[in-house]
Protein backbone atom coordinates (compact mmCIF):
# COMPACT_ATOMS: atom_id res chain seq x y z
CA UNK A 1 0.00 0.00 0.00
CA UNK A 2 1.13 3.56 -0.48
CA UNK A 3 2.86 5.28 2.37
CA UNK A 4 0.46 6.80 4.89
CA UNK A 5 1.00 10.29 6.26
CA UNK A 6 0.26 10.93 9.93
CA UNK A 7 -1.92 13.99 10.46
CA UNK A 8 -3.06 14.52 14.03
CA UNK A 9 -3.00 10.96 15.36
CA UNK A 10 -2.73 9.30 11.98
CA UNK A 11 -3.11 10.64 8.51
CA UNK A 12 -3.65 8.28 5.72
CA UNK A 13 -2.82 8.66 2.09
CA UNK A 14 -5.64 9.48 -0.13
CA UNK A 15 -6.34 9.57 -3.67
CA UNK A 16 -9.10 10.46 -5.92
CA UNK A 17 -9.26 9.50 -9.45
CA UNK A 18 -11.57 11.22 -11.77
CA UNK A 19 -11.44 11.99 -15.32
CA UNK A 20 -13.06 13.92 -17.96
CA UNK A 21 -11.98 14.28 -21.49
CA UNK A 22 -12.97 12.57 -24.52
CA UNK A 23 -11.77 14.69 -27.38
CA UNK A 24 -8.94 17.08 -26.64
CA UNK A 25 -10.29 20.19 -24.90
CA UNK A 26 -10.46 23.55 -26.56
CA UNK A 27 -7.48 25.85 -26.53
CA UNK A 28 -8.78 27.70 -23.50
CA UNK A 29 -8.56 24.42 -21.52
CA UNK A 30 -4.90 23.88 -22.46
CA UNK A 31 -2.46 23.01 -19.74
CA UNK A 32 -1.00 26.52 -19.85
CA UNK A 33 -4.38 28.03 -18.96
CA UNK A 34 -3.74 28.54 -15.27
CA UNK A 35 -7.03 30.29 -14.67
CA UNK A 36 -9.44 27.58 -15.77
CA UNK A 37 -13.16 28.29 -15.74
CA UNK A 38 -14.89 30.16 -12.96
CA UNK A 39 -17.48 28.14 -11.12
CA UNK A 40 -20.81 29.96 -10.94
CA UNK A 41 -23.08 29.20 -7.96
CA UNK A 42 -26.04 27.04 -9.01
CA UNK A 43 -29.62 27.82 -7.91
CA UNK A 44 -31.17 25.53 -5.29
CA UNK A 45 -34.38 23.76 -6.28
CA UNK A 46 -36.59 21.02 -4.86
CA UNK A 47 -37.09 18.02 -7.22
CA UNK A 48 -40.46 18.34 -8.96
CA UNK A 49 -40.67 14.99 -10.76
CA UNK A 50 -39.43 11.41 -10.53
CA UNK A 51 -36.98 12.11 -13.34
CA UNK A 52 -35.41 14.84 -11.24
CA UNK A 53 -35.32 12.60 -8.19
CA UNK A 54 -33.42 10.04 -10.25
CA UNK A 55 -30.72 12.51 -11.27
CA UNK A 56 -27.34 10.77 -11.18
CA UNK A 57 -23.61 11.45 -11.44
CA UNK A 58 -23.26 8.36 -13.62
CA UNK A 59 -22.69 10.36 -16.86
CA UNK A 60 -19.86 12.29 -15.17
CA UNK A 61 -18.27 9.09 -13.89
CA UNK A 62 -18.62 7.42 -17.29
CA UNK A 63 -16.65 10.25 -18.91
CA UNK A 64 -14.14 10.58 -16.09
CA UNK A 65 -13.33 7.01 -15.10
CA UNK A 66 -11.11 6.17 -18.11
CA UNK A 67 -8.69 8.91 -17.07
CA UNK A 68 -8.16 7.38 -13.63
CA UNK A 69 -5.35 4.85 -13.28
CA UNK A 70 -3.83 2.61 -10.65
CA UNK A 71 -0.14 3.09 -9.89
CA UNK A 72 1.81 0.06 -8.66
CA UNK A 73 5.43 0.47 -7.56
CA UNK A 74 8.09 -1.86 -6.18
CA UNK A 75 11.70 -1.92 -5.08
CA UNK A 76 14.09 -4.46 -3.64
CA UNK A 77 15.49 -3.54 -0.24
CA UNK A 78 18.28 -5.26 1.68
CA UNK A 79 17.55 -6.08 5.30
CA UNK A 80 20.27 -6.99 7.76
CA UNK A 81 19.72 -9.51 10.53
CA UNK A 82 19.25 -7.96 14.01
CA UNK A 83 22.00 -10.35 15.19
CA UNK A 84 24.56 -9.08 12.67
CA UNK A 85 27.80 -8.21 14.42
CA UNK A 86 27.07 -10.34 17.49
CA UNK A 87 30.13 -12.65 17.96
CA UNK A 88 28.08 -15.56 19.34
CA UNK A 89 25.57 -15.60 16.48
CA UNK A 90 28.28 -14.97 13.91
CA UNK A 91 30.12 -18.08 15.16
CA UNK A 92 26.96 -20.15 15.53
CA UNK A 93 25.61 -19.34 12.05
CA UNK A 94 29.00 -19.21 10.36
CA UNK A 95 28.70 -15.55 9.41
CA UNK A 96 25.40 -16.02 7.58
CA UNK A 97 23.56 -13.70 10.00
CA UNK A 98 25.55 -10.74 8.65
CA UNK A 99 24.52 -11.36 5.04
CA UNK A 100 21.77 -8.89 4.04
CA UNK A 101 18.53 -10.47 2.88
CA UNK A 102 16.58 -9.02 -0.02
CA UNK A 103 12.93 -8.12 0.40
CA UNK A 104 10.48 -6.73 -2.16
CA UNK A 105 8.63 -3.61 -1.03
CA UNK A 106 5.42 -2.68 -2.86
CA UNK A 107 3.31 0.44 -2.91
CA UNK A 108 -0.15 1.14 -4.28
CA UNK A 109 -1.64 4.45 -5.32
CA UNK A 110 -3.73 6.14 -7.95
CA UNK A 111 -3.03 8.62 -10.72
CA UNK A 112 -4.75 10.90 -13.21
CA UNK A 113 -4.13 11.15 -16.95
CA UNK A 114 -3.82 14.87 -17.80
CA UNK A 115 -2.90 14.75 -21.49
CA UNK A 116 -3.77 12.47 -24.45
CA UNK A 117 -0.05 11.64 -24.80
CA UNK A 118 -0.11 9.69 -21.51
CA UNK A 119 1.12 12.25 -19.00
CA UNK A 120 -0.01 11.19 -15.51
CA UNK A 121 0.10 13.02 -12.18
CA UNK A 122 0.25 11.21 -8.85
CA UNK A 123 1.66 11.77 -5.35
CA UNK A 124 5.42 11.83 -4.91
CA UNK A 125 5.17 9.62 -1.82
CA UNK A 126 3.61 6.87 -3.96
CA UNK A 127 6.69 6.55 -6.18
CA UNK A 128 9.47 7.89 -3.94
CA UNK A 129 12.46 5.54 -3.79
CA UNK A 130 10.82 2.97 -6.05
CA UNK A 131 12.71 1.34 -8.92
CA UNK A 132 9.77 -0.01 -10.88
CA UNK A 133 6.54 1.86 -11.69
CA UNK A 134 3.58 0.22 -13.40
CA UNK A 135 0.35 1.93 -14.48
CA UNK A 136 -2.90 0.00 -14.93
CA UNK A 137 -5.56 1.72 -17.02
CA UNK A 138 -9.28 1.56 -16.42
CA UNK A 139 -9.57 -1.10 -19.16
CA UNK A 140 -6.96 -3.22 -17.28
CA UNK A 141 -4.12 -2.70 -19.73
CA UNK A 142 -0.75 -2.42 -18.00
CA UNK A 143 2.20 -0.19 -18.97
CA UNK A 144 5.60 0.57 -17.52
CA UNK A 145 5.84 4.23 -16.58
CA UNK A 146 8.73 6.65 -16.85
CA UNK A 147 9.27 9.12 -14.01
CA UNK A 148 9.44 12.56 -15.64
CA UNK A 149 9.52 14.79 -12.58
CA UNK A 150 9.32 14.33 -8.81
CA UNK A 151 8.64 17.29 -6.55
CA UNK A 152 8.77 16.45 -2.83
CA UNK A 153 7.91 20.06 -1.94
CA UNK A 154 4.38 19.68 -3.30
CA UNK A 155 4.20 15.87 -2.93
CA UNK A 156 3.51 15.59 -6.67
CA UNK A 157 5.12 13.42 -9.33
CA UNK A 158 4.64 13.32 -13.09
CA UNK A 159 4.77 10.02 -15.00
CA UNK A 160 4.65 9.19 -18.72
CA UNK A 161 3.36 6.06 -20.45
CA UNK A 162 3.38 5.23 -24.17
CA UNK A 163 0.27 3.39 -25.37
CA UNK A 164 0.59 4.23 -29.06
CA UNK A 165 -2.82 5.92 -29.09
CA UNK A 166 -4.48 9.03 -27.60
CA UNK A 167 -5.87 8.55 -24.11
CA UNK A 168 -8.85 10.06 -22.38
CA UNK A 169 -7.74 12.64 -19.83
CA UNK A 170 -8.97 15.26 -17.40
CA UNK A 171 -9.09 18.96 -18.15
CA UNK A 172 -8.52 21.44 -15.33
CA UNK A 173 -10.93 23.60 -13.39
CA UNK A 174 -9.68 26.71 -11.62
CA UNK A 175 -9.34 25.70 -7.97
CA UNK A 176 -9.52 29.39 -6.99
CA UNK A 177 -13.14 29.36 -8.20
CA UNK A 178 -14.24 26.68 -5.72
CA UNK A 179 -16.68 27.49 -2.96
CA UNK A 180 -17.40 25.70 0.29
CA UNK A 181 -20.40 23.45 -0.35
CA UNK A 182 -19.59 22.64 -3.99
CA UNK A 183 -20.19 18.97 -4.83
CA UNK A 184 -17.11 16.94 -5.76
CA UNK A 185 -16.43 13.33 -6.73
CA UNK A 186 -13.49 11.11 -5.91
CA UNK A 187 -12.45 8.13 -8.01
CA UNK A 188 -9.60 5.89 -6.92
CA UNK A 189 -8.47 2.44 -5.88
CA UNK A 190 -8.87 2.26 -2.08
CA UNK A 191 -7.27 -0.76 -0.41
CA UNK A 192 -6.63 -2.20 -3.88
CA UNK A 193 -10.24 -3.38 -4.24
CA UNK A 194 -10.65 -1.76 -7.66
CA UNK A 195 -11.88 1.53 -9.01
CA UNK A 196 -14.27 3.18 -6.56
CA UNK A 197 -16.31 6.40 -6.74
CA UNK A 198 -17.29 8.47 -3.70
CA UNK A 199 -18.93 11.87 -3.49
CA UNK A 200 -19.01 14.74 -1.03
CA UNK A 201 -18.65 18.48 -0.82
CA UNK A 202 -15.88 21.02 -0.43
CA UNK A 203 -15.67 21.28 3.36
CA UNK A 204 -13.13 24.10 3.54
CA UNK A 205 -10.61 25.98 1.44
CA UNK A 206 -7.10 27.25 2.09
CA UNK A 207 -6.25 24.77 4.84
CA UNK A 208 -2.66 25.54 5.82
CA UNK A 209 -2.15 23.67 9.11
CA UNK A 210 -1.57 20.36 7.33
CA UNK A 211 2.10 19.33 7.36
CA UNK A 212 2.12 17.16 4.25
CA UNK A 213 4.26 19.32 1.96
CA UNK A 214 6.17 22.60 1.97
CA UNK A 215 3.26 24.22 0.14
CA UNK A 216 0.71 23.96 2.92
CA UNK A 217 -2.47 25.03 1.15
CA UNK A 218 -5.14 22.39 0.69
CA UNK A 219 -8.74 21.82 -0.33
CA UNK A 220 -10.64 19.94 2.38
CA UNK A 221 -13.40 17.52 1.42
CA UNK A 222 -15.65 14.97 3.14
CA UNK A 223 -15.67 12.56 0.17
CA UNK A 224 -14.56 9.17 1.47
CA UNK A 225 -10.83 8.59 0.93
CA UNK A 226 -8.80 5.59 2.06
CA UNK A 227 -5.31 4.08 1.59
CA UNK A 228 -4.65 3.46 -2.10
CA UNK A 229 -6.41 6.67 -3.13
CA UNK A 230 -3.16 8.68 -2.96
CA UNK A 231 -2.44 10.57 -6.17
CA UNK A 232 -5.97 10.39 -7.53
CA UNK A 233 -8.25 13.19 -8.64
CA UNK A 234 -10.87 15.33 -7.00
CA UNK A 235 -13.31 16.48 -9.70
CA UNK A 236 -16.29 18.78 -9.96
CA UNK A 237 -19.68 17.80 -11.37
CA UNK A 238 -18.45 18.63 -14.86
CA UNK A 239 -15.66 16.07 -14.54
CA UNK A 240 -12.87 18.64 -14.35
CA UNK A 241 -9.85 18.21 -12.10
CA UNK A 242 -9.95 20.52 -9.09
CA UNK A 243 -7.29 18.80 -6.98
CA UNK A 244 -5.01 15.82 -6.38
CA UNK A 245 -5.65 14.14 -3.05
CA UNK A 246 -2.78 13.53 -0.71
CA UNK A 247 -3.81 12.95 2.93
CA UNK A 248 -6.63 12.41 5.40
CA UNK A 249 -7.14 12.82 9.12
CA UNK A 250 -7.75 9.43 10.66
CA UNK A 251 -7.44 7.67 14.00
CA UNK A 252 -8.00 4.21 12.57
CA UNK A 253 -6.45 4.43 9.10
CA UNK A 254 -9.86 4.65 7.44
CA UNK A 255 -11.84 7.61 6.19
CA UNK A 256 -13.29 9.97 8.80
CA UNK A 257 -14.60 12.43 6.24
CA UNK A 258 -11.67 14.85 6.50
CA UNK A 259 -9.51 14.66 3.40
CA UNK A 260 -7.09 17.07 1.76
CA UNK A 261 -6.29 17.71 -1.89
CA UNK A 262 -3.58 19.74 -3.60
CA UNK A 263 -5.28 22.54 -5.60
CA UNK A 264 -5.30 22.21 -9.39
CA UNK A 265 -3.42 25.50 -9.89
CA UNK A 266 -0.38 24.09 -8.14
CA UNK A 267 -0.78 20.78 -9.98
CA UNK A 268 -0.80 22.61 -13.34
CA UNK A 269 2.44 24.37 -12.53
CA UNK A 270 4.24 21.10 -11.82
CA UNK A 271 2.83 19.41 -14.93
CA UNK A 272 3.77 22.36 -17.17
CA UNK A 273 7.34 22.25 -15.90
CA UNK A 274 7.51 18.50 -16.56
CA UNK A 275 6.17 18.85 -20.11
CA UNK A 276 8.44 21.80 -20.93
CA UNK A 277 11.46 20.04 -19.46
CA UNK A 278 12.33 23.19 -17.51
CA UNK A 279 13.69 23.36 -13.98
CA UNK A 280 10.96 23.62 -11.36
CA UNK A 281 11.81 26.93 -9.71
CA UNK A 282 8.91 28.87 -8.25
CA UNK A 283 8.66 32.66 -8.11
CA UNK A 284 9.19 34.48 -4.85
CA UNK A 285 8.26 37.87 -3.44
CA UNK A 286 11.68 38.53 -1.91
CA UNK A 287 10.59 38.66 1.71
CA UNK A 288 10.38 36.47 4.78
CA UNK A 289 7.03 36.64 6.55
CA UNK A 290 5.22 35.38 9.63
CA UNK A 291 1.55 34.72 10.31
CA UNK A 292 -0.31 37.55 12.05
CA UNK A 293 -1.36 36.25 15.47
CA UNK A 294 -3.93 37.74 17.81
CA UNK A 295 -1.15 39.48 19.78
CA UNK A 296 0.40 40.95 16.64
CA UNK A 297 -3.01 42.11 15.40
CA UNK A 298 -3.65 43.83 18.74
CA UNK A 299 -0.25 45.51 18.73
CA UNK A 300 -0.75 46.78 15.17
CA UNK A 301 -4.38 47.76 15.90
CA UNK A 302 -5.74 45.46 13.21
CA UNK A 303 -9.39 44.46 13.34
CA UNK A 304 -8.59 40.73 13.15
CA UNK A 305 -5.60 38.35 13.16
CA UNK A 306 -5.14 37.66 9.45
CA UNK A 307 -2.41 38.21 6.91
CA UNK A 308 1.35 37.78 6.66
CA UNK A 309 3.60 40.32 8.36
CA UNK A 310 6.87 41.11 6.57
CA UNK A 311 9.83 40.31 8.82
CA UNK A 312 12.68 41.04 6.42
CA UNK A 313 13.25 42.09 2.81
CA UNK A 314 15.80 40.89 0.25
CA UNK A 315 17.58 44.02 -0.94
CA UNK A 316 16.58 44.94 -4.50
CA UNK A 317 14.21 41.96 -4.57
CA UNK A 318 10.60 42.10 -5.87
CA UNK A 319 9.02 43.37 -2.63
CA UNK A 320 11.80 45.88 -2.00
CA UNK A 321 11.53 47.27 -5.54
CA UNK A 322 7.75 47.67 -5.09
CA UNK A 323 8.17 49.68 -1.88
CA UNK A 324 7.06 47.03 0.60
CA UNK A 325 8.87 47.29 3.94
CA UNK A 326 9.34 45.20 7.11
CA UNK A 327 6.31 45.59 9.35
CA UNK A 328 3.82 45.73 6.47
CA UNK A 329 1.00 43.19 6.64
CA UNK A 330 0.14 41.56 3.31
CA UNK A 331 -3.58 40.72 3.21
CA UNK A 332 -4.31 40.03 -0.46
CA UNK A 333 -2.64 38.91 -3.71
CA UNK A 334 -4.48 39.41 -7.01
CA UNK A 335 -7.81 39.69 -5.25
CA UNK A 336 -7.30 36.44 -3.28
CA UNK A 337 -7.17 36.76 0.52
CA UNK A 338 -3.94 35.98 2.38
CA UNK A 339 -4.80 34.31 5.69
CA UNK A 340 -1.28 33.56 6.88
CA UNK A 341 2.35 33.18 5.75
CA UNK A 342 1.66 29.78 4.14
CA UNK A 343 -1.14 31.26 2.03
CA UNK A 344 1.19 33.99 0.75
CA UNK A 345 3.80 31.36 -0.12
CA UNK A 346 1.20 29.45 -2.14
CA UNK A 347 -0.34 32.50 -3.86
CA UNK A 348 3.05 33.68 -5.09
CA UNK A 349 4.36 30.19 -5.86
CA UNK A 350 1.61 29.35 -8.38
CA UNK A 351 2.18 32.50 -10.43
CA UNK A 352 4.49 32.82 -13.43
CA UNK A 353 7.94 34.37 -13.38
CA UNK A 354 7.92 38.11 -14.18
CA UNK A 355 4.16 38.32 -13.71
CA UNK A 356 2.79 41.40 -11.95
CA UNK A 357 1.07 40.60 -8.66
CA UNK A 358 -1.39 43.11 -7.25
CA UNK A 359 -0.47 43.04 -3.55
CA UNK A 360 -2.66 44.69 -0.91
CA UNK A 361 -0.97 45.42 2.41
CA UNK A 362 -1.58 47.40 5.58
CA UNK A 363 0.89 50.00 6.84
CA UNK A 364 0.13 52.31 9.72
CA UNK A 365 -3.49 51.19 9.76
CA UNK A 366 -4.05 52.13 6.11
CA UNK A 367 -4.64 49.76 3.20
CA UNK A 368 -2.16 50.22 0.38
CA UNK A 369 -1.50 48.47 -2.93
CA UNK A 370 1.64 47.69 -4.87
CA UNK A 371 2.34 46.07 -8.21
CA UNK A 372 5.07 43.50 -7.53
CA UNK A 373 7.00 41.96 -10.44
CA UNK A 374 7.75 38.45 -9.27
CA UNK A 375 11.13 36.91 -9.97
CA UNK A 376 13.00 33.71 -9.25
CA UNK A 377 14.93 33.47 -5.98
CA UNK A 378 18.64 34.11 -6.63
CA UNK A 379 21.31 31.51 -6.04
CA UNK A 380 23.64 33.89 -4.23
CA UNK A 381 26.05 32.75 -2.93
CA UNK A 382 26.67 29.96 -5.42
CA UNK A 383 26.50 26.37 -4.20
CA UNK A 384 29.74 24.86 -3.00
CA UNK A 385 29.09 21.35 -1.60
CA UNK A 386 31.81 20.12 0.77
CA UNK A 387 32.09 16.56 2.09
CA UNK A 388 33.85 16.94 5.46
CA UNK A 389 36.30 14.22 6.45
CA UNK A 390 38.87 13.97 9.20
CA UNK A 391 39.32 13.65 12.94
CA UNK A 392 36.60 16.11 13.97
CA UNK A 393 32.91 16.05 15.04
CA UNK A 394 31.61 16.72 11.51
CA UNK A 395 33.28 13.76 9.83
CA UNK A 396 30.77 12.24 7.37
CA UNK A 397 28.79 15.47 6.98
CA UNK A 398 28.21 17.23 3.65
CA UNK A 399 27.48 20.97 3.79
CA UNK A 400 26.67 23.68 1.26
CA UNK A 401 26.19 27.42 0.96
CA UNK A 402 22.64 28.57 1.65
CA UNK A 403 21.01 30.90 -0.87
CA UNK A 404 17.37 32.02 -1.30
CA UNK A 405 16.87 29.44 -4.08
CA UNK A 406 18.40 26.60 -2.06
CA UNK A 407 16.40 27.68 1.01
CA UNK A 408 13.19 27.45 -1.05
CA UNK A 409 14.12 23.92 -2.13
CA UNK A 410 14.73 22.90 1.48
CA UNK A 411 11.58 24.61 2.78
CA UNK A 412 13.58 27.02 4.95
CA UNK A 413 13.21 30.75 5.49
CA UNK A 414 14.00 32.19 2.02
CA UNK A 415 16.27 34.83 3.53
CA UNK A 416 18.33 32.31 5.51
CA UNK A 417 22.08 32.53 4.99
CA UNK A 418 25.17 30.67 6.11
CA UNK A 419 26.09 27.00 5.81
CA UNK A 420 23.43 24.30 5.70
CA UNK A 421 23.80 20.57 6.30
CA UNK A 422 22.96 18.72 3.09
CA UNK A 423 23.69 15.13 4.14
CA UNK A 424 24.73 13.21 7.26
CA UNK A 425 26.10 9.66 7.14
CA UNK A 426 23.82 7.45 9.22
CA UNK A 427 26.44 6.02 11.59
CA UNK A 428 28.57 9.12 12.02
CA UNK A 429 29.18 10.91 15.31
CA UNK A 430 27.22 13.91 14.02
CA UNK A 431 24.19 11.71 13.27
CA UNK A 432 24.29 10.28 16.79
CA UNK A 433 24.38 13.82 18.17
CA UNK A 434 21.20 14.63 16.26
CA UNK A 435 22.57 16.60 13.30
CA UNK A 436 20.12 16.50 10.41
CA UNK A 437 19.86 17.90 6.85
CA UNK A 438 18.52 21.44 7.04
CA UNK A 439 20.43 22.30 10.23
CA UNK A 440 22.97 25.14 9.98
CA UNK A 441 26.51 25.33 11.33
CA UNK A 442 26.79 28.76 12.96
CA UNK A 443 30.27 28.77 14.48
CA UNK A 444 33.32 26.59 15.17
CA UNK A 445 35.54 27.31 18.20
CA UNK A 446 34.17 30.83 18.49
CA UNK A 447 34.61 31.75 14.82
CA UNK A 448 31.49 32.63 12.80
CA UNK A 449 30.92 30.47 9.73
CA UNK A 450 29.79 32.40 6.65
CA UNK A 451 30.25 29.84 3.89
CA UNK A 452 31.19 26.23 3.23
CA UNK A 453 34.82 27.11 2.54
CA UNK A 454 35.09 28.79 5.96
CA UNK A 455 33.70 25.69 7.64
CA UNK A 456 36.01 23.30 5.77
CA UNK A 457 39.02 25.40 6.80
CA UNK A 458 38.06 25.79 10.47
CA UNK A 459 36.93 22.20 11.04
CA UNK A 460 40.04 20.92 9.28
CA UNK A 461 42.35 22.73 11.72
CA UNK A 462 43.64 20.18 14.31
CA UNK A 463 42.29 20.77 17.82
CA UNK A 464 42.10 18.86 21.11
CA UNK A 465 38.53 20.00 21.73
CA UNK A 466 35.69 21.47 19.73
CA UNK A 467 32.96 23.97 20.42
CA UNK A 468 30.28 24.30 17.77
CA UNK A 469 26.98 26.14 17.50
CA UNK A 470 24.26 24.44 15.47
CA UNK A 471 21.01 26.09 14.39
CA UNK A 472 18.39 23.32 14.47
CA UNK A 473 15.58 25.52 13.16
CA UNK A 474 15.49 28.73 15.19
CA UNK A 475 17.20 27.17 18.22
CA UNK A 476 20.97 27.41 18.69
CA UNK A 477 22.37 24.21 20.23
CA UNK A 478 25.96 24.26 21.57
CA UNK A 479 28.24 21.26 20.97
CA UNK A 480 31.24 20.63 23.21
CA UNK A 481 33.46 17.73 22.17
CA UNK A 482 36.76 16.71 23.78
CA UNK A 483 38.47 18.30 26.73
Amino acid sequence: MSRIFLLALAAVSLSFSTACAQPAPAESDDIEDMQGDAIAPAPRMVPESMSEVRLSFAPVVERAAPAVVNVYTRRVVKQRSPFAGDPFFERFFGGRSSTPRERVQNSLGSGVIVSPEGVIVTNNHVIEGMTEIKVVLNDRREFSAELVLADPQTDLAVLKIDTGEPLQYLSFANSDGLQVGDVVLAIGNPFGVGQTVTNGIISALARTAVSVSDYQFFIQTDAAINPGNSGGALVDTQGRLVGVNTAIFSRSGGSNGIGFAIPSRLVQQVIKSAIDGSALVRPWIGASTSTVTADIAKALKLDRPAGAIVDDIWERGPADSAGIKPGDVIVEVDGQPVYDAQTLHYRVGVMAEKSLADVAYIRGGKLRRASVELGLPPETPARDPRALEGNHPLNGVTVDNLSPRYAEELGLDPLSSGVVVAEVQSRSFAARRGLRPGHKIVSVNGKAINNAADLAREIGTPARSWELEVDTGGRIVPWRVGR
